[in-house]
């Protein structure tokens, strides 16, 4: 049996440029068309997700090199790696039944990926740089060979990404 790969996208663009209200507004309408959306998102600093105290963070802290909370609806993995998992690893080995992968961050990958672009930022656009940039979302008109949609088109950037990946929501596969 061959194991269903979903197809990523990643959004990337400086800090403070809006990728993750974007996505968080995105989530919502690829759900009404019936995806089953994974949010993968990278963070280049070490991090915590557990509470202090918890029993978790108290296996956690006593040694366990991995840590599983599991309820009824929920389960999340806190695992130490000796080196930073690639994007496809992270999906190919942790993510089974989705739709679409979307991720905030992963610059460096080879993913098909959306600017979210702010000039306020003061930072240079991405996209004249990146080849592997099929859009892009601004709050002003750029002039860009790509796709172009301003921060309020959620709908338009939702039918976009069904489009490019070929995607017909309610499992589609």
């Amino acid at each position: 049996m061959i194991a269903h790969k979903p197809p990523v996208i990643s959004f990337v663009g400086t800090s403070k440029s809006g990728k993750t209200t974007f996505i968080e507004k995105l989530i919502p309408l690829l759900k009404e068309s019936g995806l089953r959306i994974a949010v993968i998102k990278h963070h280049h600093l070490n991090f915590e997700i557990d509470t202090i105290g918890k029993d978790t963070y108290r296996h956690k802290k006593a040694g366990a090199s991995a840590v599983i909370l599991s309820s009824p609806r929920k389960i999340a993995l806190v695992r130490d790696l000796e080196r930073e998992l690639s994007l496809q690893e992270i999906v190919s080995g942790y993510i089974g039944d989705i739709d679409l992968v979307i991720t905030e961050g992963y610059k460096q990958e080879s993913t098909p990926k959306i600017e979210v672009f702010r000039r306020a930022t003061g930072s240079a656009p991405l996209y004249p740089h990146d080849d592997k940039i099929v859009a892009v979302i601004a709050d002003e008109k750029i002039d860009a060979k790509v796709a172009h949609f301003f921060m309020l088109d959620i709908k338009g950037v939702a039918k976009f990404i069904m489009e490019f990946f070929q995607l017909r929501g309610f499992g589609a596969k």
